[in-house]
């Protein structure tokens, strides 16, 4: 009778339990991300707006924007999430990928709004700005 041989059954237990602490993790900072949506938003931009590091013709705008990229986040396949942050995924060592999605869709897509008119700083400013603010409500 043939053995059936398993060359690393521990590493590939060690990896799923990773995986699905993973996966935990995200869908707690999902289900937050939903309970503290609107204080975020308000939040993110305020911040943004007191640094310098959007100028804007109105903060509810902004504001609307803001929850429309993390409404898209919520409903989002892990896929595009990761397509969407992939410029910038290099930007700091362990990012948070709700901080991380807000910073690409500001950098990518906020800055042809109408209401925007100039985004400064780099891109690492704007991370650490919205990243603070992310941190308040969504611990990782």
């Amino acid at each position: 009778m043939a053995r059936e041989y398993r060359p690393n059954v521990r590493e590939s237990a060690v990896i799923s339990k990773l995986d699905h602490q993973k996966e935990s993790q995200r869908a707690n900072a999902l289900n937050l991300l939903r309970e503290h949506m609107d204080d975020l938003c308000s939040m993110i931009a305020i911040k943004l707006i007191e640094e310098r590091l959007i100028d804007t013709t109105s903060k509810d705008d902004l504001e609307d924007q803001l929850r429309f990229s993390l409404e898209a986040l919520l409903s989002a396949e892990e896929f595009e999430v990761q397509f969407q942050t992939a410029n910038i995924r290099n930007l700091v060592p362990r990012p948070h990928f709700v901080s991380l999605y807000v910073t690409a869709y500001i950098i990518e897509k906020l800055i042809d709004h109408r209401c925007i008119v100039e985004i400064y700083g780099t891109d690492e400013d704007i991370y650490r700005s919205v990243n603070k603010q992310v941190l308040k409500y969504i611990p990782m």
